[in-house]
């Protein structure tokens, strides 16, 4: 069986890096509590809610993004069971691509090349999508589990995970 897993908000952590850039550059007392259902430039002055987009087309920006933590270790033990590919709408902001693919080999080194993708939208063929977006499971046949992020937490029409020990647990 093979399994698609995204890889913004599911495996590295764009959020905290956000909240570090608009607390440098503007001093916005953000912290990781933002409201269920909210994008995370809902919680910034409105003249500066925007600058999330300049920030995630730096070069540079998804290079050192921190870990999901138990992420690692959770696609280990999928890898024994399953056919494991890393599926990223990276082709949305294209100076992603060389950030995403270091941070895949310096991260996950275990995982192939042959086995990442960068795609526009995530039209694939697998078992199981793992992704935080509800949008990417349109029209996706197999099983969807939608992994948990602040944007996300209203949304009640999908098989929700919370942390990677939850999908393990599902999946295992």
């Amino acid at each position: 069986m093979k399994i698609a897993i995204d890889m913004d908000e599911v495996l590295a952590d764009p959020i905290a890096k956000f909240i570090e850039l608009y607390n440098r550059d503007y001093g916005v007392p953000l912290d990781l509590k933002i409201d269920a259902g909210n994008e995370m430039y809902q919680h910034v002055p409105e003249h500066i809610n925007n600058k999330w987009f300049d920030y995630i087309n730096e070069k540079g920006f998804f290079r050192n993004l921190p870990l999901i933590e138990g992420s690692v270790d959770a696609i280990k033990k999928l890898q024994e069971k399953y056919e494991v590919y890393i599926v990223s709408a990276a082709m949305e902001f294209p100076n992603s691509l060389e950030d995403k693919y270091h941070w895949l080999a310096e991260h996950f080194p275990f995982i192939s090349w042959k086995n990442i993708m960068f795609c526009g939208e995530k039209i694939v063929n697998t078992d199981i999508m793992i992704d935080d977006r509800a949008k990417n499971f349109v029209d996706f046949k197999g099983r969807k589990l939608l992994f948990t992020s602040p944007h996300n937490l209203l949304l009640n029409d999908y098989e929700r995970v919370n942390n990677w020990q939850e999908v393990l647990d599902k999946l295992i």
